[in-house]
């Protein structure tokens, strides 16, 4: 019953998460677009009232036309709506779903099964929450010594880039690669929106404030709000690489699967790039940004050839029939038993040893009865359709059977690697 309890509160969560992080993407690439797109005002009124910036549009059968003032605009509206629960929401959606699918059940996804140098479950839980909290303070430090000063924005861009690559290092390190992705990106989210909660909304609520009682308007408030709304519009696309990765076990079960990490999410910033200075170029603000999506293409590539698979080995040839001699009867026990060891492990008898496996361990999850994650291993055209499953599972990632990955010994978990790697056959 808790199985079920925590599959809906799982299904629920994403669907809330994935529902509030597309309001919060949607509203950042919105703003960063308008303020890359805004031309100045030509109507005398406007230069009046303080605008620097205006764009005329047309979405859904109407024209809108937006304008920006320069600081804050001479009369504050009865009604101003504030951007901030789409953060605030997508927090705490994902959280939740981290802590029910993750932090639950720690000492399977933030453990690696088997390691006798594994951390327990308290430790893993504790580290994992760490490594939000700790960048977050490393992260802020670095805006707030270096952000306001001369090159300011380059030399922080510069810290956070190597801040990243060390917790990048530090997470594959510490915990098995899924949990490792995963938190890479929780962490840079809760930055994102520890900048909502704790400079954005603060610096605008003290605009508000002092317009309201007659006041001078700092402008610091609107430059410190900007520069970490800019932050996180370039943190966007490698958190959203990072949530999305735990589908792809190749991805995260590679030997150096931090630099992977590293790499999938520079190219996501680098493309980024491209779309933010595109709309400036398009108004003949900056140079074509193609190198930016040049050097995002080429991070992509570099990866997609650096994981290429190692060709299948070749299934072994049959033994080479003995001939037949006046030699002594002795010797046939010998040629025989060298005749079965040269026999592959993959279909016949390697098979009927791996599905053994499977009808002990697997079946009662992934059966007629029952189908854990719409897998099914009852039958062997189903086990051939989820071979690549099975072997990263219980393989690559030793997380089945789950919730008692020791079930499986060495010897079993080695049956179903080279049963895989010979070709996966199922008769």
């Amino acid at each position: 019953m808790e199985s079920y309890i925590l599959d809906w509160a799982g299904l629920l969560l994403r669907w809330l998460h994935v529902i509030t992080a597309i309001a919060w993407v949607g509203s950042s690439f919105y703003f960063v677009f308008l303020d890359s797109s805004l031309t100045p005002p030509v109507d005398d009124d406007l230069k009046k009232q303080g605008v620097s910036g205006e764009l005329w549009a047309v979405h859904g059968g109407g024209f809108y036309h937006p304008v920006k003032f320069n600081v804050s605009p001479p009369k504050m509206p009865d009604h101003l709506h504030w951007f901030y629960w789409e953060s605030y929401t997508t927090w705490l959606s994902g959280f939740a779903l981290l802590t029910v699918s993750y932090l639950w059940n720690a000492n399977i996804y933030l453990v690696t099964p088997g390691d006798p140098n594994a951390m327990s479950s308290a430790a893993a839980i504790g580290s994992a929450l760490a490594f939000l909290v700790v960048f977050w303070l490393l992260y802020d430090f670095i805006c707030r010594t270096f952000g306001q000063k001369k090159n300011g924005d380059a030399t922080v861009g510069a810290l956070v880039l190597v801040l990243v690559c060390i917790a990048a290092y530090l997470a594959c390190h510490i915990f098995p690669g899924q949990a490792a992705f995963l938190l890479v990106g929780a962490m840079i989210a809760t930055s994102m929106s520890a900048n909502v909660f704790f400079w954005i909304i603060p610096g605008q609520r003290k605009v508000v404030a002092a317009l309201k009682a007659g006041d001078p308007v700092d402008p610091r408030h609107g430059q410190r709000a900007k520069q970490r709304s800019v932050h996180n519009t370039y943190f966007t696309l490698p958190v959203l690489f990072a949530m999305l990765s735990n589908h792809y076990g190749w991805l995260y079960s590679h030997k150096m699967n931090w630099v992977v990490l590293i790499g999938m999410m520079f190219a996501g910033a680098a493309i980024r790039q491209f779309f933010v200075m595109r709309h400036g170029y398009k108004l003949g603000r900056n140079s074509h940004p193609w190198p930016y999506a040049a050097c995002g293409v080429a991070a992509l590539l570099a990866v997609f050839v650096w994981l290429k698979p190692a060709p299948a080995p070749a299934a072994a040839a049959p033994a080479t029939p003995v001939a037949v001699t006046t030699a002594p009867a002795a010797a046939a026990p010998a040629a025989t038993q060298s005749a079965e060891s040269a026999t592959p492990a993959a279909g016949g008898e390697g098979f009927a040893k791996v599905n053994a496996i499977f009808q002990q361990h697997c079946v009662l999850c992934h059966g007629a009865a029952i189908q854990q994650k719409a897998v099914r291993l009852d039958s062997p055209e189903a086990v051939k359709s989820h071979a690549q499953q099975i072997y990263q599972q219980v393989v690559q990632l030793k997380k089945m059977p789950f919730g008692n990955p020791g079930a499986l010994s060495d010897d079993e978990r080695n049956l179903v690697k080279t049963w895989y790697e010979s070709g996966a056959a199922v008769n």
